[in-house]
């Protein structure tokens, strides 16, 4: 393999991330749904020839994280040497792409003159793919993947640049919005266009040995660096177990358990002693399963360093076939999106006993619900999709924030692009006060929208979770107030709705979710006096939780700090060391 110069790997590999990149603003640009150009539910990523991620874009780890083995699954069915220039591959099987069918994966070959030097993928969430509910999403009374919408296993689309139009007819006449998937479809085989493009240049203007081994050494350098960062985790067995609050109205909570075992520069992630797979649209496959393992196992390691095939290889990942982390086809899985983080926060409860200077406390979790019906405006079927996200865990060094997602990049659609697009009026988008877990580092606070039906007849699938178990806080921290959905709150008429539950809506009903609060970190009690002040002076906290959650005694006309009983409500909340007799 030839050698590479300093100044010319970087300028490669920085050439590379920004290809990556580009791929994802095209993307966005150009898709027609709120999800991919608003909610930014999609990733973009180059791989060598051999099928080796390379390079990604900062986009959504439950992607990314799963690309890696899908690409390798893909060239099992279309060898690479029988694949042509301007061929595209698109599939969303559950089990072989990120675990549910609206994503879809779209794969680019890509030539220089006639020879294979890489691949363009990307993976998009389309608003709808067919099956029992709009968004495609649904929980309840789902028992197979067969009622979750259309499935296409890894398949040809584009043959030499030209669309293989049957396939594309197919699609349409299976899903709710045609003109959006369709849409989004083109869109992401543009941004495959425009990473290969910049893959193409990379390759004329350096050399194609050049760039080769460059790509080479990218993984290389990943790998050795990643297995450095693992170095500096003590060694041993870190095990901890979360829950998610059900599947469903009337069902059981889902145990998520994980051994995390460091050694040597390796870190080995186990499933084992999580629940079963489930009769509900809620699975996680295995390959959703890794994609948030890694994330949650590179936040402590590599957090700043892109994603490639050498940071992969450090890290082994297994569960039990059958159970709820690998399950086996055809269990349904379509609202695996608010699994995400439970997979995210588990991993990371366990690494916090190895790292706590690393972690932090977990996130508010978020609702990705769907409606559905005929808009009276149009006539026509319509879908919203709905983000609602709230903050992010406090930590060790700072407060959480405030409506950001993670650990994916996606982001709360605006009011306005969803008024435009659906017959609905966003009545309330705003913060909770006395929402947040306490801290010394607060926790990120929940967030509520309240949204009014201008249509009747609606069908409302809901997606969210953290209504029965809090996410917890660390290090003494508190963990956040419980996650709330209501119907028409505030009249005679109010009911609390299941987090996951399905329903039938009329004109002028009112929907409001409210996110949990993330967790704190730390003692609150440690927490500055001014930062409780500022907090709530700012609306965040109030007068009476200041006092009961960080011992801050405050005068409610003025909000001055009342010092003496504020050091007297502190040490009497502090317990005291024993005395001898």
């Amino acid at each position: 393999m030839a050698a590479v110069d300093p100044i010319t790997f970087s300028v490669l590999w920085g050439g590379l991330l920004s290809a990556a990149a580009e791929m994802g603003v095209t993307l966005s640009r150009t898709a027609y749904s709120a999800a991919v150009r608003e909610g930014l539910d999609y990733s973009t990523a180059l791989f060598d020839a051999d099928g080796n991620m390379v390079a990604q874009g900062d986009y959504s780890p439950g992607h990314l994280g799963s690309m890696a083995f899908t690409v390798r699954k893909v060239l099992e069915t279309y060898p690479k040497e029988h694949l042509q220039p301007g061929d595209a591959i698109l599939l969303n099987d559950s089990g072989i792409g990120s675990g549910h069918l609206p994503d879809f994966f779209m794969i680019s070959p890509i030539h220089v003159a006639d020879e294979l030097i890489g691949f363009a993928v990307n993976c998009a969430h389309h608003v709808d793919v067919g099956g029992s509910g709009a968004g495609s999403q649904v929980i309840e009374g789902i028992i197979e993947n067969y009622q979750e919408g259309i499935r296409f296993l890894p398949t040809r689309c584009y043959v030499q640049g030209a669309p293989v139009e049957d396939i594309f007819r197919v699609i349409a006449a299976n899903v709710r919005q045609p003109e959006k998937v369709i849409g989004d479809l083109r869109a992401q085989v543009n941004a495959n266009m425009t990473g290969a493009r910049r893959l193409v240049s990379l390759a004329e203007t350096h050399g194609l040995a050049t760039l080769r081994a460059a790509m080479g050494e990218i993984i290389r350098q990943s790998e050795e660096q990643m297995r450095a960062a693992i170095r500096t985790i003590p060694d041993g067995v870190y095990s901890f177990t979360d829950h998610m609050d059900d599947v469903g109205p009337g069902t059981e909570p889902v145990v998520a358990k994980v051994t995390v075992t460091v050694a040597d520069g390796t870190i080995a992630v186990d499933w084992t002693g999580s629940g079963p797979q489930r009769e509900a649209g809620l699975n996680s496959y295995l390959h959703y399963t890794y994609a948030y393992t890694i994330a949650a196992v590179k936040s402590v390691t590599l957090p700043t360093a892109p994603q490639n095939e050498g940071v992969i290889r450090t890290i082994t990942i297994t569960a039990p076939e059958g159970t709820f982390f690998n399950p086996r086809y055809p269990a349904p899985s379509g609202g695996r999106a608010t699994i995400s983080h439970r997979i995210y926060e588990t991993v990371l409860g366990a690494l916090a006993q190895a790292v706590p200077d690393r972690v932090m406390a977990a996130n508010s979790h978020f609702f990705n619900p769907n409606l559905g019906g005929t808009d009276p405006a149009t006539g026509r079927a319509f879908v919203c999709y709905e983000l609602v996200i709230g903050g992010i865990g406090g930590r060790p060094y700072k407060d959480g924030e405030e409506a950001l997602a993670s650990p994916w990049n996606a982001a709360n659609i605006p009011v306005e692009i969803q008024e435009a697009a659906n017959p609905i009026l966003v009545e309330r988008f705003e913060l909770m006060a006395d929402s947040a877990g306490p801290g010394r580092f607060r926790g990120g606070m929940g967030l509520r929208r309240d949204i009014r039906l201008l249509a009747d007849g609606v069908r409302f699938f809901n997606l969210g979770d953290r209504s029965l178990f809090q996410p917890y806080g660390l290090a003494g921290g508190h963990g956040g107030r419980l996650a709330e959905t209501w119907l028409n709150p505030g009249t005679a008429a109010a009911r609390a709705l299941h987090s996951k539950g399905s329903y039938r809506l009329a004109e002028g009903d009112l929907i409001s979710w409210r996110t949990a609060g993330a967790g704190g970190y730390g003692d609150p009690l440690a927490r500055d006096v001014a930062l409780v002040v500022r907090d709530v002076v700012n609306g965040y906290v109030s007068v009476a939780a200041a006092e009961r959650d960080y011992g801050v005694v405050l005068d409610p006309a003025t909000l001055k700090v009342d010092v003496a009983a504020t050091r007297r409500r502190r040490q009497a909340a502090v317990p005291q060391p024993a005395t001898a007799d």
